[in-house]
């Protein structure tokens, strides 16, 4: 069974699940909910998207948002606790899900491929 995870461990302001919910309406009932996963970004740190997933596994966490559920794997939790997903729409055809209030990553390294000693690389 997945656990329950708690607004305090990672939230969606109201237009953020009203933009789901939309979603929701328009995808396959077989859609489980809403995967928020972590992708190692080499320089750049670790990079954050969302898609619709099919399943939830045992070591999932999840968030009950009225009509879809937020899942978070156990590895990317460890990145998100305390994160706010909000969706802005400026009106001009740009609109997009925003993590706000996510931890500072230590990751990047100014001399990326520079050939720096070491042959170039973050490291």
């Amino acid at each position: 069974m997945y656990t329950a995870l708690t607004e305090e461990d990672i939230s969606l302001t109201r237009p953020a699940q009203a933009k789901m919910s939309e979603l929701f309406e328009q995808v396959d009932e077989a859609v489980q909910g809403v995967r928020v996963y972590a992708t190692p970004g080499g320089c750049s740190g670790v990079s954050f998207g969302m898609t619709f997933t099919d399943y939830i596994d045992a070591d999932d966490g999840v968030l009950e948002c009225g009509g879809f559920k937020g899942v978070v794997d156990d590895g990317t939790m460890q990145y998100l606790r305390g994160v706010e997903i909000d969706f802005a729409d400026s009106g001009d055809g740009r609109a997009s899900f925003v993590f706000n209030n996510l931890a500072p990553m230590g990751g990047g390294c100014g001399s990326c491929g520079s050939g720096s000693s070491g042959g170039g690389g973050c490291g």
